[in-house]
């Protein structure tokens, strides 16, 4: 039989996914918050979370400000079992509304950057560097970015890609470690830390909407991820 500590975590898990829990007569239903927020708040002493803990994780998630100001978290969409991994720098309003990435005007030109190259968005797997909005859409600061981190890296080893396509400057930046500009990244194989998974980047949706004579060099920039992975898949 578990025991009670395992028992508050389970119930953790299930409230914060909106699932009703029930118990029987005299079973210990107090889950005391040290234990709630252990879960969301000390990851390195937990086991390698699944599909559904990471999700209540990161739904019940605390460790930045952005929690005070977020509708609700932006987890992640797509294929579990991708071979493109596409990841954006943070939810915007629509998101936070939703609960989904990349929606709205952005999302809609995504989703024919992805149909050009074959794709859709139900064949790929989609995510951000921070799962909570930032207000008025600002940059993240790097204590959220950093709190964030680990749900996304538990993301793409659950996922494991054969290629992450990193949208933006502060997507780039924060998966490579890098302060090198967006334009000096482009048109590279870069490797995530790790070295085992190849990383492409190139402009975010948003911005070709407000400069759409980059369109091209975007759409060469999905050609050259094209051709590595068809270089990897020989």
């Amino acid at each position: 039989m578990a025991d009670a500590g395992t028992e508050d975590r389970r119930r953790a898990y299930l409230k914060a996914l909106e699932i009703d829990v029930y118990a029987l007569r005299g079973q210990h239903t107090d889950a005391p918050e040290a234990e709630a927020e252990l879960d969301a708040q000390d990851p390195d002493n937990l086991p390698a979370p699944d599909w559904t803990t990471l999700q209540a994780r990161v739904s019940a998630c605390t460790q930045c400000i952005l929690h005070k100001t977020r509708t609700q978290t932006v987890f992640g969409v797509g294929s579990r079992a991708a071979d493109w991994m596409i990841v954006g720098e943070a939810p915007g309003a629509e998101e936070d509304r939703r609960g989904e990435p990349f929606v709205g005007r952005a999302g809609k030109l995504l989703d024919e950057m992805l149909r050009a190259l074959g794709l859709s968005r139900e064949r790929v797997y989609i995510a951000n560097i921070l799962k909570c909005r930032p207000p008025n859409n600002r940059d993240p600061a790097n204590d959220e970015a950093d709190s964030c981190r680990h749900f996304l890296d538990r993301q793409i080893e659950l996922v494991a890609p054969k290629i992450i396509v990193a949208v933006g400057r502060i997507a780039a930046q924060r998966l490579l470690q890098t302060d090198a500009p967006l334009g000096r990244l482009r048109q590279q194989k870069h490797y995530l830390a790790d070295g085992q998974v190849p990383v492409v980047v190139t402009y975010h949706p948003a911005y070709l909407l407000r400069s759409p004579t980059q369109k091209r060099k975007a759409w060469q920039d999905l050609c050259f991820a094209a051709a590595m992975m068809k270089e990897g898949n020989e």
